[in-house]
């Protein structure tokens, strides 16, 4: 009885397809990265571009070992507006994920259990937003939380204030911005979590005496937790580097990595600064994203 011989194009095309992933981090992650760590590692120049030593030929790398420069990652360290923009952008994109996962939760929860004729409606709704301009949805926040803005009217008229709150260029504006513009992205990776709970399992735990809120912590919260996984990875990542929100509706106190980026790259032209800006903030994101992943693993 002959043995069937492997056929080589099958191989070679499964080999393909296993390297297309590959290729594409490398071409669109690791390439891009390696060029911001060149441009972090040049001096600053009067030229175009903005940075010296430009990329060196094969023959030339040890001249370019020699003149790498660490001098913009030390000034990282030495000015404390650099370490200041990165505890402030943690801290604001924390609160935007922790506010948007309070939110985003009981309204994914109560579309995973409308009625299915209603789902596709309410996923709509929520999808809905994205249909406009993020920048027009960002300057419409202007116009509601300025003072004597659509905010201030609507307290004063109800007569819960009787001045204007003055939300506007603060801290607090951002937060609102923020959770507003990423609470789409928090609730759809719930609603996905939720809407796949298998309901044999919320009826067992009734059928054994189990209170709602006993059911929720142990059976419907624990298979919930990689959507709330997936939703606050979608928030947090994008609201840590985010510059539009904070350059329109935050104020001069509102110190975020993302304006610190634009003003080195095209206000000072300090462009191995900003690399370096940038390079350590990929390096912070890399923790959270590490942890992440192992969680997500332990919850399979």
């Amino acid at each position: 009885m002959s043995t069937p011989v492997p056929r080589a194009s099958g191989t070679g095309r499964g080999l393909l397809v296993a390297a297309i992933p590959y290729l594409w981090l490398i071409a669109f992650f690791l390439a891009p990265f390696v060029i911001v760590l060149r441009i972090a590692l040049s001096d600053a120049a009067t030229d175009q571009p903005p940075y010296a030593p430009h990329f060196p030929g094969i023959g030339q790398l040890g001249e370019f070992l020699g003149a790498l420069d660490l001098e913009n990652f030390r000034l990282l360290g030495d000015d404390p507006l650099y370490w200041q923009s990165y505890l402030s952008s943690l801290r604001i994109a924390a609160l935007t994920t922790l506010i948007a996962l309070a939110i985003g939760y009981p309204l994914a929860y109560a579309m995973a259990l409308a009625p299915k004729r209603w789902q596709g409606m309410l996923l709509v709704l929520v999808i809905l937003p994205f249909w406009t301009s993020f920048l027009i949805r960002v300057y419409a926040w202007i116009g509601i939380l300025r003072p004597d803005g659509l905010l201030d009217m609507a307290l004063m008229g109800i007569g819960l204030t009787s001045e204007p709150v003055r939300l506007l260029n603060t801290d607090a504006a951002v937060l609102i911005g923020m959770v507003y513009s990423y609470l789409p992205f928090m609730v759809l990776p719930l609603f996905g979590a939720l809407q796949k709970l298998d309901g044999t399992l919320l009826e067992a735990a009734s059928d054994l005496g189990a209170k709602p809120l006993t059911t929720f912590l142990t059976v419907t919260l624990p298979l919930s937790i990689p959507g709330i996984l997936a939703g606050s990875a979608l928030v947090f990542i994008p609201a840590i580097g985010e510059f539009v929100i904070p350059d329109l509706l935050g104020g001069s106190d509102t110190l975020m990595v993302g304006k610190v980026l634009w003003n080195e790259f095209f206000s000072n032209r300090d462009w191995p600064l900003a690399s370096a800006v940038a390079i350590v903030l990929l390096v912070v994101l890399v923790l959270p994203l590490m942890l992440l992943q192992r969680a997500r693993g332990a919850t399979r």
